[in-house]
């Protein structure tokens, strides 16, 4: 093992399990069919429905550029697991809901304006948002994955276990940063997209690719990956690198709407809504 401080080999003996505890994977269900579900919202809460009065009105604003959650589809109409979402959240209010398409960089200057009530466009939330806007619950988290082929002798991604494996991912991602502090055993290839990463993995120049969950998830699914490959071990959620998640934007000071909002999200995902809509848009499951 060779000298080291006391702190530098204190650190050696603690990674492994820092590794493991920053997965901090939200609350998951787990399918008869093996297929895991993420839940973001606790089941056991039990909010009181709000008082909104007769005739609520919610005008949704988002984009149509960024498929699954937002797009346009062969028939022309707008849709994606954001869409699905604001629907579902409206029939849970028994509310009459509009939902505007606007370019990206005018959504939050349209909620300001009043031009609409929410804005359900995959926004990150962070520390700025919250300051600026009311944020509902999380929506979703996107998980780092690995991918190797699906004959890898990769079985465990315990990072004792990744010692000296080649890991492909992005230059100066969040990606790369994590398995820096978390792999520090590991072999790095860096390319500048992680469709590249993906495809020196499947040539078998790298034992595994690391990366976006969802990016990752319709890789495996398309032709690009002529069927060699698959999701190994399971899902990173850690905040520092990954984000607290995405949720719905609000005025500042609309805590009614806000309140209705999470109540809605709630009852969406005690009722089994939230697991249609991502069986339905994500073919390759993310978690």
């Amino acid at each position: 093992m060779g000298f080291c401080s006391f702190s530098a080999c204190l650190l050696r003996l603690l990674l492994p399990a820092l590794a493991i505890y920053a997965r901090s994977v939200p609350v998951m269900a787990q399918e008869a069919h093996g297929i895991i579900i993420p839940r973001f919202i606790d089941p056991e809460r039990r909010p009181e429905r709000p008082e909104t009065g007769r005739g609520l009105t919610i005008r949704f604003l988002t984009e149509e550029d960024y498929p699954p959650f937002h797009y346009i589809g062969p028939d022309g109409a707008l849709t994606g697991f954001n869409i699905d979402m604001a629907r579902m959240i409206c029939a849970e209010l028994a509310a009459s809901c509009t939902i505007q398409v606007r370019r990206w960089d005018t959504l939050l200057s349209a909620l300001e304006t009043k031009a609409g009530d929410a804005v359900i466009a995959s926004h990150k939330i962070d520390a700025e948002l919250r300051r600026d806007y009311e944020a509902s619950s999380i929506l979703y988290r996107i998980p780092a994955r690995f991918v190797g082929k699906r004959d890898t002798s990769v079985k465990s991604v315990e990072a004792p276990d990744l010692a000296g494996k080649t890991v492909a991912v992005v230059a100066g991602s969040a990606h790369e940063a994590y398995l820096n502090a978390f792999f520090p055993a590991l072999a790095l290839k860096r390319f500048s997209r992680l469709d590249i990463a993906l495809e020196v993995m499947r040539r078998g120049e790298a034992d595994l690719a690391f990366g976006d969950g969802v990016a990752m998830g319709f890789w495996l699914n398309g032709s690009e990956s002529l069927g060699c490959c698959g999701f190994v071990g399971g899902a990173f959620t850690e905040s520092r690198y990954f984000g607290e998640g995405t949720g719905i934007l609000m005025r500042k000071g609309d805590a009614t709407l806000r309140n209705a909002i999470d109540y809605a999200l709630w009852r969406i995902s005690r009722e089994g809504g939230f697991k249609r809509a991502y069986l339905k848009h994500f073919p390759v499951p993310f978690y």
